[in-house]
């Protein structure tokens, strides 16, 4: 197998897939560019990545919303209280945010919500990013 390894992708997997149509899926998929060297120079079939591109290239999306890496969880914008009563904002929130370490908030306590507020930010920072 070559060094570097390229896996094909629309009509060119399709047509090369036919062409191993004899051998097992894992040489197929090895065969058609989706694999990995181990440390110890074994060759490891990526099945998964295999199957994903050959439905791809038959047109079938699976992740019709947009690329995703296949890691992590969806966000689901909710969060519950932990046992020592803790409440855990998740890196996918803060991210989105543009948060970085050390941005500091203002809790404040509602009814039955919390807000929080982040310090040395205002509501005409939101209107001046939406403008550019």
């Amino acid at each position: 197998m070559a060094e570097k390894n390229v896996p094909l992708k629309g009509k060119a997997l399709l047509q090369k897939f036919d062409e191993l149509a004899h051998l097992s899926k894992r040489e197929r998929a090895q065969g058609c560019g989706y694999y990995t060297l181990t440390k110890d120079n074994q060759v490891r079939a990526n099945l998964a990545d295999f199957y994903n591109a050959l439905l791809e290239a038959k047109g079938i999306s699976l992740n019709p919303e947009g690329s995703k890496d296949g890691r992590g969880r969806e966000p689901t914008y909710r969060v519950s209280v932990h046992k020592n009563g803790q409440i855990v904002i998740g890196s996918t929130y803060t991210q989105e945010m543009g948060l970085k370490p050390g941005d500091e908030f203002q809790i404040k306590l509602g009814y039955k919500h919390i807000k929080l507020e982040q310090l040395g930010h205002t509501k005409d920072d939101d209107v001046d990013e939406a403008a550019e």
